[in-house]
């Protein structure tokens, strides 16, 4: 019997198909959440400690991303190229802390000019990327892996990879934020800078890991960023919003609370991907962003943990 002939044949069909691209979005939606996450992480820890808003946070993103495509590209292995990465990424933000925001909280600036620095080394350092790299976009040197059936979707060993790399560093951040001593320092300064100050607490090396380990976290992202799309020299400015977002999401200064944001808005941007082009999944941070700041400004999650 022909399949026309078979009463709601085609309905069967439509609905597999349907259930199978919706399953597709989730597992693009958790990927790319799993990279907002652990990169908006390091901006809101350097937000709740430093109390301003680092704009140049989505550039040291593409910047991890282009040192690891030259390590990558000059014969290393991945593994390799994304520790390399990492290193050169924190290297530039002790830099920048020793010599503009070390010097800036001496002298008392105000959050408004250490926001507008921030966002010229942005310009700057993203304008640097398409001076060496050129405007176009570039992917890794590693082969391409054919990837695997999963309730009708496709995962890619590099999906995977992301997925389990986020993990981890998640679990490790967990680990160094309740049982070290520079832990527990850093949550203490979000609390209150001035008490953990009098506490005998060195400020300013606390503040220094901060950078370390959020720009860590920025740079791991990115180099992850590269493994499920291509490499642009702008990719860091377009994950700011979501970065935002999951911040804001989670309630700023909470990391648990960001982790959980990012997985929401990654979620949430590929899904809206069914009803609405592709080209306008950005605008779904926006809307949720501004509604949770409407109806709820500490966060879903609420606030520093």
């Amino acid at each position: 019997m022909p399949k026309s002939a078979i009463p709601g044949t085609p309905t069967i069909i439509y609905i597999h198909r349907h259930l199978y691209n919706r399953m597709q979005l989730v597992i693009n939606g958790l990927v790319i959440g799993s990279i907002i996450a652990i990169t908006a992480i390091g901006l809101s820890m350097i937000y709740k400690t430093l109390n301003f808003v680092n704009f140049a946070h989505g550039d040291f993103v593409a910047f991890a991303a282009y040192i690891a495509l030259f390590a990558n590209t000059s014969g290393m292995c991945l593994a390799s190229a994304f520790l390399v990465a990492i290193l050169a990424t924190i290297v530039l933000g002790v830099f920048m802390e020793k010599v503009v925001w070390l010097p800036m909280r001496r002298k008392n600036a105000s959050r408004t000019t250490l926001i507008i620095i921030s966002i010229g080394f942005a310009l700057v350092l993203r304008n640097i990327l398409v001076f060496i790299w050129g405007g176009s976009t570039r992917n890794y040197d590693i082969p391409v892996r054919r990837g695997f059936e999963f309730f009708g979707a496709t995962i890619t060993s590099n999906q995977v990879l992301v997925i389990l790399a986020a993990f981890l560093l998640v679990f490790a951040l967990h680990c160094l934020l309740s049982r070290t001593k520079i832990g527990k320092s850093m949550r203490a300064l979000s609390d209150n800078i001035d008490l953990a100050r009098i506490s005998g607490i060195d400020v300013d090396r606390v503040i220094l890991w901060t950078w370390v380990i959020g720009l860590g976290l920025a740079a791991a992202g990115g180099v992850l960023y590269g493994l499920v799309t291509a490499i642009r020299p702008d990719m860091g400015w377009y994950l700011l919003l979501p970065m935002f977002a999951a911040v804001i999401l989670g309630g700023i200064g909470n990391p648990y609370g960001t982790i959980a944001g990012g997985i929401i808005i990654g979620l949430s941007q590929e899904l809206s991907t069914a009803f609405i082009p592709t080209e306008y999944k950005f605008a779904v941070s926006f809307v949720m962003m501004t509604l949770v700041l409407l109806l709820k400004p500490e966060g879903i999650f609420g606030g520093a943990k």
